[in-house]
């Protein structure tokens, strides 16, 4: 039940995450929760394999090296997040603890008590609504608990990052608890990282686009999304019946998926891709560096995160010295050959020092400040 206080959280959390939807209505002004259809057919034709089937040598040969993303089954078989993360036991368990739903234009994180939060998602007619994306915790004295609930795929446990300390790497796990009609807008993982996301319960529909789709074809304009133009259902309204025409260039055709309870999706670094709940989602993803993925995400490390680069050097040449030989040869003047979004996003941006180009790793679209799946 509804009460004043829990109002008041709300609407104060509202405010700080996007401050340009200055009242409630410009929050419902497109009434996607009537108009937007979530049942909407999709061509899923992304391919789909069990865990059991494929060796972690076999998923480097046939996914990871090639870049090619991919649905597995049979990842969560072994997780206790299956029947822990529920809505009813998460809300019971971690009621008063403060998870991540927004930033605000400082950079800052905007928090809701998970009471809180329950009562949003469970009510909500915004039209892209606030979503918990929380990356704090594993670090934190209680909710770090949920890190006992899952285990890392065998596919995903290279962690190359690891060598920086805990509070200097980019954060890289997120617990994501979403309402229908939220998600991420079009993006690129930060600093070229690849990444997985376990969905526990719900559905999520993604699209998939290759890294050299031109950025103008894909971006929401600000003359079509207005003040929504970086949200995923935005995207899904504006940018994706454009893909289904025939005009649209075949070679940036998207590929598309629904993302089924219990499935996990590997999101290869570089490839353009938007998320959207179809309905109440909780799932956890994480981004990693690995020895396949390590020459791309070392480039753009040292371009888009010098300061950074120097200290992981330092760490490899300690403790995986042959990954540091590898380092030394990158050519970091040339292009990476993979695609980068230009501005920084709070996944790959954490100082003012570092420096930004066309191919820094710094991921985000129109200064989007949330990566949120």
């Amino acid at each position: 039940m509804s009460t004043h206080r829990s109002r008041k959280k709300i609407r104060e959390a509202k405010r700080k995450a996007r401050p340009e939807l200055s009242t409630g209505d410009l929050w419902v002004q497109k009434d996607f929760a009537n108009k937007f259809n979530l049942e909407y057919k999709v061509d899923d034709t992304l391919e789909r394999i069990t865990v059991q089937d494929v060796s972690p040598q076999d998923f480097i040969d046939r996914y990871e090296a090639p870049y090619k993303p991919v649905v597995i089954q049979g990842v969560q078989d072994t997780w206790g997040a299956r029947f822990k993360w529920t809505l009813e036991r998460l809300a019971k368990k971690y009621r008063n603890q403060k998870f991540k739903c927004g930033e605000d234009d400082e950079g800052y994180s905007v928090k809701l008590k998970m009471k809180y939060y329950m009562e949003y998602l469970k009510s909500t007619d915004d039209d892209s609504p606030l979503y918990i994306f929380d990356s704090g915790y594993g670090t934190h004295s209680r909710r770090k608990k949920l890190l006992a609930d899952y285990d890392l795929p065998e596919y995903f446990r290279d962690d190359l990052f690891k060598y920086c300390k805990e509070d200097k790497r980019p954060p890289y796990r997120w617990i994501v608890i979403g309402p229908p009609r939220s998600g991420t807008g079009i993006h690129i993982d930060p600093l070229g990282t690849s990444a997985w996301n376990a969905l526990i319960s719900g559905h999520k529909r993604w699209c998939f686009f290759p890294t050299d789709t031109p950025k103008e074809l894909l971006t929401v304009k600000s003359s079509e999304g207005g003040k929504q133009r970086d949200e995923a259902i935005t995207w899904f309204n504006v940018v994706y019946p454009k893909t289904q025409k025939d005009d649209w260039p075949t070679k940036y055709k998207p590929v598309e998926c629904i993302q089924q309870p219990g499935e996990t999706i590997f999101v290869p670094g570089g490839m353009w891709h938007v998320v959207l709940n179809l309905d109440t989602t909780i799932a956890v993803t994480h981004n990693y560096a690995s020895k396949t993925n390590f020459p791309i995400v070392w480039h753009k490390t040292v371009r888009g995160r010098p300061k950074l680069s120097k200290k992981w050097y330092r760490a490899l040449r300690r403790h995986q010295p042959d990954l540091a030989d590898v380092a030394d040869k990158v050519d970091v003047s040339s292009s990476s050959g993979q695609a980068s979004d230009s501005s920084s996003d709070s996944s790959s941006s954490s100082s003012s020092d570092e420096s930004e180009s066309e191919d820094s790793g710094q991921e985000s679209v129109s200064n989007m400040k949330k990566k949120k799946y």
